[in-house]
């Protein structure tokens, strides 16, 4: 059996390109590599991501173009491992993300459809007849595991997200793909806005809250900072939560149950918060009480689920673009550590105070009554 087999490489017409230009270089890797069958190929190209390799020969005339696709490890038109350690190669038609790469007919007219396996690369040949006057196509490869002899999904690291570009089959002129680059800069921009909103305004504006009005000079800014910050924390937040709609929209067949669905409630419970604000009783109000507690019940619920799902996030950035984002996760972390400790300090500082505050006042009352009998009345009722 050949371990760790990987797969599938894929070819379609190019319609329409939004691409940086690169051009081939003189010192490429492939042009010094060799095939077992004594192939040639009159141009090749080392393709910028998950060291591979493509050779081809393109006639224009008739359309007809050959090609060789290697990679360490294996890849293919689709190539699967056999008991006798041979890879067998065919085709799949690709209908939506979820496929499972089942042998099926491609597009286009093929022949010399063939794999090697030999000093740990896998090599595949075919020759495929493309509609005359086609000059240029996309291409994408991918590096994926096996289960046994079926396909598994690949990664999707920055390395797998990014591999495919528009290949020019006569000048060998290729173009980067840049919607790699947009889905990240997308991806980022989700990521930064949600941190910041549900993970430290948010946060932030529920100690501010707790333990400013705790000081009596404080007031009644306390309550203007609070509101302040929970709005921003809402608005930016509500920002972040539809870039994150759009990015799910955007990633057919890839999907973060969970964190959607957290994303979805935070959005509802901030919207409520909102609402709570706008339906504020008085402070002696008979029901003022019970809105104290709805504000602090969702209010600390939206904060726990907002640092849990953040987390979420960060796991969802590593399956994605593996470790890159590790700084970001380290550096949220140092965060909400120092919102958590100085909420604990505050928090001790600030019952000091009160507890401070209600002996002063029982000695200011124990005073008044003391005063009120060496007058003679004391608690007993006045005799005319």
């Amino acid at each position: 059996m050949v371990p760790n087999l990987r797969f599938m490489f894929l070819v379609s017409i190019l319609i329409t390109t939004l691409f940086t230009k690169t051009t081939l270089s003189q010192t490429q890797t492939c042009s010094s590599q060799t095939f077992n069958n004594n192939e040639k190929f009159s141009t090749c190209r080392d393709l910028p991501q998950l060291t591979s390799y493509l050779h081809w020969t393109f006639d224009q005339s008739t359309g007809k173009l050959d090609i060789a696709f290697r990679r360490t490890g294996a890849q293919a038109l689709v190539a699967v491992p056999q008991s006798n350690g041979s890879p067998k190669a065919y085709t799949s038609d690709i209908a939506n993300a979820g496929t499972q790469l089942a042998e099926s007919n491609i597009s286009y007219p093929h022949s010399k459809l063939s794999a090697t396996h030999t000093n740990g690369e896998v090599t595949i040949y075919a020759s495929l007849n493309l509609p005359i006057g086609t000059t240029s196509l996309v291409h994408l490869w991918q590096d994926g595991p096996m289960s046994g002899t079926a396909p598994q999904a690949h990664a999707m690291s920055s390395a797998n997200q990014q591999s495919k570009e528009s290949l020019d089959l006569t000048s060998g002129v290729t173009q980067q793909g840049s919607g790699g680059g947009s889905l990240s800069r997308r991806r980022n921009t989700h990521g930064i806005l949600n941190a910041v909103s549900w993970g430290v305004l948010m946060p932030l504006g529920a100690v501010i809250a707790r333990y400013l009005k705790v000081f009596k000079s404080a007031d009644p800014a306390w309550f203007y900072l609070h509101v302040t910050c929970q709005t921003a924390a809402y608005i930016v937040g509500v920002a972040g939560w539809g870039t994150g709609l759009k990015l799910g929209s955007d990633s057919v067949g890839v999907t973060y149950s969970t964190h959607r669905a957290l994303g979805i409630t935070l959005f509802c419970l901030g919207t409520l918060q909102v609402f709570a604000l706008l339906l504020r009783p008085n402070k002696d109000h008979k029901i003022r009480i019970y809105w104290n507690f709805y504000h602090w019940a969702i209010g600390y619920a939206t904060i726990i689920i907002s640092i849990i799902n953040i987390f979420k996030g960060f796991n969802a950035l590593e399956v994605s673009a593996g470790d890159r984002y590790d700084n970001w996760k380290h550096a949220y972390t140092g965060i909400i550590a120092a919102l958590g400790g100085i909420a604990v300090l505050l928090e001790a500082y600030t019952w000091i105070i009160v507890i401070k505050r209600k002996k002063s006042e029982n000695k200011f009352s124990q005073g008044m009554n003391g005063t009120n009998g060496a007058n003679g009345y004391g608690s007993r009722p006045q005799q005319v």
